[in-house]
């Protein structure tokens, strides 16, 4: 054999070469003569050869040699196949991983809410750093634009609770405390947490789409080399914006809801709006709306947090955009029920 066996000069040889050795397994090869040798060319001969060459059945000058030997070993391994864990390993494998996933996000979320913290000090000690622009802007399509929405769903809410309250009391005859019933219920908790589960899907979603897309596209990279800080640009304003419009949307829910229950008393149990408001008032009162109240910026904190955070994972492709929004929705709905328990029985403990 002559020539140069390289990737260039090969061409078509190789396929000449394991057509003249085919049937002839035990041929020796002299590549004395042969010039430059690679590791194409010495993957060519093994392959010419049937995939397995005697390294003894070849001379050569020695830096060929050894680049034979290290090609025809590299070429006669084979991976092992990897056995998938079945039944009760494959359980304790997948719980295990869960349990790893889970400390690690719940040390990203520390860190995540360490860094707002430290921007949220910043912009206490110097206000002019807020963007303010940005914080009416989002105000405004995650309070002002989920009005409507906001309104009807606790409308029809409050006209659930009046009917099914009118109903089951009107086997005792105490049909009148289906105002008291309506009143608790919707000033209490479905008020705030209807609006914090449309947020959680509304803005939830909203917010970690947006961020997500603008890591997919780099922009959160170029303003940290630009010396921005995305906590400060990205991710405070959109706090902020929810702490100022929840408070304001569970006003509105609180208004629909006791609207839908008044007109449900009004066309089934024929009580008037000034005999409703009049009980609402001497029987159920102003703490039941506060307590509801209490909750909201606690809602908001969570619902931006874990958007926003979300967001802040995407990765590079798409997938990783559609379970990072997917997340943090569920996330924030499962949280927003966990908190309300929380507070049920915080409140419960104290009797307010």
């Amino acid at each position: 054999m002559t020539g140069d066996w390289t990737l260039n000069a090969l061409n078509r040889e190789g396929r000449r070469l394991s057509a003249a050795l085919r049937g002839a397994p035990a041929a020796r090869y002299d590549l004395t003569q042969v010039g430059k040798l690679d590791t194409a060319g010495a993957f060519a001969l093994i392959r010419a050869a049937g995939g397995e060459l005697d390294p003894a059945k070849v001379e050569a000058r020695p830096e060929s040699q050894r680049l034979i030997e290290l090609v025809a070993e590299a070429a006669a391994k084979r991976e092992a196949p990897k056995r998938e864990p079945r039944g009760w390993h494959e359980m304790t494998v997948r719980i295990g991983k869960g349990v790893v996933s889970t400390g690690y996000d719940a040390f990203d979320t520390l860190v995540f809410a360490g860094h707002l913290l430290i921007v949220l000090a910043k912009s206490l000690v110097n206000p002019l750093r807020i963007r303010w622009a940005s914080v009416f802007s989002l105000a405004e399509r995650a309070g002002l634009d989920a009005i409507p929405i906001v309104a009807v769903t606790s409308f029809f809410i409050g006209a659930v609770v009046g009917l099914l309250g009118a109903n089951m009391l009107r086997e005792f005859g105490a049909q009148v405390f289906a105002v008291e019933l309506i009143g608790v219920a919707v000033l209490r908790e479905f008020n705030i947490l209807i609006t914090a589960i449309l947020l959680a899907g509304r803005s939830a979603s909203s917010f970690a789409a947006e961020i997500g897309s603008m890591k997919m596209n780099q922009e959160v990279d170029a303003m940290k080399v630009m010396g921005v800080d995305p906590f400060e640009a990205l991710v405070f304003p959109r706090f902020m914006a929810l702490l100022v419009t929840i408070p304001l949307l569970t006003f509105v829910a609180t208004l629909a809801g006791l609207c839908g229950g008044l007109a449900v008393t009004w066309s089934v149990l024929d009580i008037g709006p000034s005999f409703f408001f009049q009980r609402i008032l001497e029987y159920v009162g102003p703490t039941h709306f506060w307590v509801g109240l209490s909750k909201a910026p606690i809602m908001a904190i969570v619902i931006a947090g874990i958007g926003c955070r979300q967001g802040m994972e995407v990765g590079g492709d798409v997938e990783s955009l559609g379970r990072r929004v997917t997340a943090a929705v569920v996330h924030a709905i499962f949280a927003i029920i966990m908190i309300d328990a929380a507070f049920a029985l915080l409140y419960m403990e104290l009797d307010i």
